[in-house]
């Protein structure tokens, strides 16, 4: 009756987790405003290509996993001024915590 509104796996139970964990922050705090606290040190920028240089050499070792993946999203992020620029960043920690959580839920049981 109505067209699916996620296509990619593991996104529609993502999503419906994260709404819910945000009705229950709403129903705690209420409605948040709080700066962004990004881009304001040049640390911050240092630190996310330090990141992304960590990431990309444990992934050529074959040492690579999602924490690494994770952590460049999050200090890229981080790194951000500019609120358009930050938002696509937060979209990819978003993204990565999704696929993570995916794998998770495909693992066997333990």
């Amino acid at each position: 009756m109505y067209p699916t509104l996620f296509s990619t796996p593991g996104v529609k139970a993502f999503a419906e987790e994260i709404d819910s964990e945000r009705q229950a922050q709403l129903a705690k705090f209420g409605d948040q405003k709080h700066p962004d606290g990004t881009g304001i040190a040049p640390e911050q920028t240092k630190l996310a290509n330090n990141a992304r240089a960590m990431c990309q050499q444990v992934f050529a070792e074959g040492r690579g996993d999602w924490a690494h993946v994770l952590f460049e999203e999050v200090r890229e992020a981080l790194a951000e001024s500019d609120p358009a620029k930050l938002r696509a960043e937060l979209i990819q920690v978003a993204a990565v915590c999704a696929a993570w959580i995916y794998d998770i839920d495909r693992r066997p049981a333990a």
